[in-house]
C-alpha cells in the first residue's frame, strides 16, 4: 500500500498551485467585491487541461483520475475556494456530457467546453426540492420543435453568467425514473434569470434562479436517454463531493499556513504566541485533523477510480468528514488570529464564509450520513 503521490501527480498539484498563487490569489478579494470572476480566467485554466479534467482523452479531455482531480482542486482552493468550486461545477457538467451524451452532441459542444469558451452550470436544485432532488417539478415536453421547458431552478452557480446549462427536467412520471437531462444554451428564448443572490460566501460566483418559460431546445440537446437523467445527476455528484471536499482541504491548509506565519510574528507577554503550549496543542489538533482528512479524501477518490462497490458510501463519508474538518480548522485559525482574523485584510474571515456552504451543497452532510447508514444497514 503506497500512500505517496507519483511524480506526475506531484507535478499536477504544483502546476495548479503555481497558477492559483499567480493568477487567482492576488485578485480573490477584488473578485469577491465585484461579485464575479473574469471570463478571461477560464481559457487560461483550460490551456492547462483544466476545462475537462476527467473528460476522456478520446474526446479531447485530460483523462485524469478522480484522485488527480482532487489534487487540482485542493491546490486551486489554496488561492480561492470560490473560484476552485466553480471550476468543479463546470467539470462535473463536462463529464456528464462526455459520459452520457450521444456522439453528435458531444462533437458539437465538447470542443468549446474543453477550451472553456463555453462555461457550464449544473441545474438540479429547485425552490421546493433540495435534498429531495427527485421531487423536481421543472417539466420538459417533447413536441415537433423539440423539448419545451417550464419551471425554475434555484441556487444556480453561474446563473446568468454561464454559456450553457445542464438541466435536470421531468419528462415522465413522478419519481427519479421520470427525470431526463437537457443542455440549454444561454440566449435561448424563454430562458431568464432571477436577481443576484446576496450570499454569505462564494461571493465571486454569480448565483441566481434559472427560469424556463416555454423555453424550447432541440430534441438533439437531450443528454443520453429519457428517464435516465437522475442517475446521470447522481453519478456526477460522487465526483462533485470529492471535489468540494478537496476545496475545503486546500482552503484549510492555506488558513493553517497563514496562522503559523502570523503566530510566529505576533508577540504577547514577552514572546511570540506560537511558544505558548496551549496554543501549540491547538495547532497540533488542526494538523492531525487536516492530515486525516487528506488521507480519507484520497482513499475515497481511489475507490471511485477503481470502481469499488462501496465508492458512493466513501465519497459521502469523505465529503461529510472533510468539509466539517475544514470549517472547524478555518474557524480555529480565525480565533488564533484574534481580532485581526475578523478583518478582511488577513484573508481568514473569507475562508470561514466560503467553506460554510460546503456542508450544504453537493448533498447536505445530513444526506451524507443517510447514505452512509443505508449502506451499513444493507450489508
Amino acid at each position: 500500500m503506497d500512500f505517496a503521490l507519483s511524480d506526475e501527480q506531484t507535478a499536477i498539484f504544483d502546476m495548479a498551485h503555481a497558477f492559483g498563487q499567480e493568477h487567482i490569489a492576488p485578485h480573490a478579494r477584488a473578485w469577491e467585491a465585484e461579485g464575479t470572476i473574469p471570463k478571461t480566467l477560464w481559457p487560461e485554466l483550460a490551456a492547462l487541461g483544466f476545462g475537462g479534467l476527467y473528460v476522456s482523452e478520446d474526446s479531447g479531455g485530460s483523462g485524469l483520475s478522480r484522485l488527480d482531480a482532487t489534487l487540482v482542486f485542493e491546490a486551486l482552493s489554496m488561492a480561492c475556494p470560490s473560484v476552485a468550486a466553480f471550476l468543479s461545477i463546470h467539470n462535473m457538467c463536462a463529464k456528464m456530457i462526455d459520459s452520457f451524451a450521444g456522439d453528435d452532441l458531444r462533437a458539437l459542444v465538447l470542443p468549446d467546453v474543453l477550451s472553456m469558451k463555453t462555461v457550464l452550470s449544473y441545474c438540479l436544485t429547485e425552490p421546493g426540492s433540495g435534498s429531495d432532488a427527485a421531487a423536481l417539478k421543472t417539466r420538459a415536453t417533447l413536441g415537433a420543435d423539440g423539448y419545451t421547458l417550464n419551471g425554475t431552478k434555484a441556487f444556480i452557480s453561474g446563473g446568468g453568467y454561464s454559456d450553457a446549462y445542464v438541466v435536470m427536467v421531468r419528462t415522465g412520471a413522478d419519481g427519479p425514473k421520470g427525470i431526463s437531462t437537457l443542455l440549454v444554451e444561454d440566449g435561448t428564448d424563454g430562458l431568464s434569470f432571477g436577481g443576484l443572490e446576496d450570499k454569505m460566501g462564494w461571493k465571486s460566483q454569480p448565483t441566481r434562479q434559472v427560469q424556463f418559460d416555454d423555453c424550447t431546445v432541440p430534441a438533439a440537446n437531450l443528454i443520453g436517454e429519457e428517464g435516465r437523467g437522475f442517475s446521470y445527476a447522481m453519478a456526477g455528484l460522487d465526483g462533485g463531493r470529492l471535489n468540494i471536499a478537496a476545496c475545503s482541504l486546500g482552503a484549510a491548509q492555506s488558513a493553517l499556513d497563514m496562522t503559523l506565519a502570523y503566530m510566529s510574528e505576533r508577540r504577547a507577554f514577552g514572546q511570540s504566541i506560537d511558544q505558548f503550549q496551549a496554543l501549540q496543542f491547538r495547532l497540533a489538533d488542526m494538523e492531525i485533523e487536516l492530515r486525516a482528512a487528506r488521507v480519507f479524501l484520497r482513499q475515497a477518490a481511489w475507490k471511485l477510480d477503481t470502481g469499488a462497490a462501496d465508492a458512493t458510501q466513501h465519497c459521502a463519508m469523505a465529503k461529510k468528514f472533510v468539509t466539517e474538518a475544514g470549517s472547524r480548522i478555518v474557524d480555529q485559525c480565525l480565533q488564533l488570529h484574534g481580532g485581526y482574523g475578523y478583518l478582511a485584510d488577513y484573508g481568514i474571515e473569507k475562508l470561514v464564509r466560503d467553506l460554510r456552504v460546503h456542508q450544504i451543497l453537493e448533498g447536505t452532510n445530513e444526506i451524507m450520513r443517510m447514505i452512509t447508514a443505508r449502506h451499513m444497514l444493507a450489508r
